[in-house]
């Protein structure tokens, strides 16, 4: 599941959930939804993500071409080290922006 919101001049989804293969058919939407947008910023909290393939790679790094080109950045927040060397491996962590002070909330089990 993929949320976005903003303010004046930030972009922010949130991501829960696998980012692969079997997601791709929410992409071009939410991808043309934030481009259209026009934000500076892009933040991506990941602090959801269950798994994540080269299709929600590929997802990411169009997100974040696209900004680019638009003079803006993207930063990844909450990304998990898995994450991470998925992008590293694809040859585009260098794209992102990698906030390393956030703190995800906790996740708290069901029956908890």
């Amino acid at each position: 599941m993929i949320e976005i919101s903003m303010s004046p001049a930030t972009t922010t989804l949130m991501v829960a959930g696998d980012l692969d293969l079997a997601e791709r058919e929410q992409f071009p939407e939410v991808a043309a939804r934030v481009t259209g947008l026009r934000r500076q910023l892009l933040v991506i909290d990941m602090c959801g993500v269950t798994f994540m393939d080269s299709t929600g790679a590929a997802f990411l790094i169009s997100l974040a071409d696209s900004s680019r080109k638009r003079g803006g950045a993207t930063v990844l927040r909450g990304c998990h080290e898995r994450d991470l060397f998925v992008l590293e491996v694809c040859g585009a962590l260098g794209m992102f922006r990698i906030d390393t002070e956030h703190a995800c909330p906790p996740v708290i089990a069901a029956g908890a």
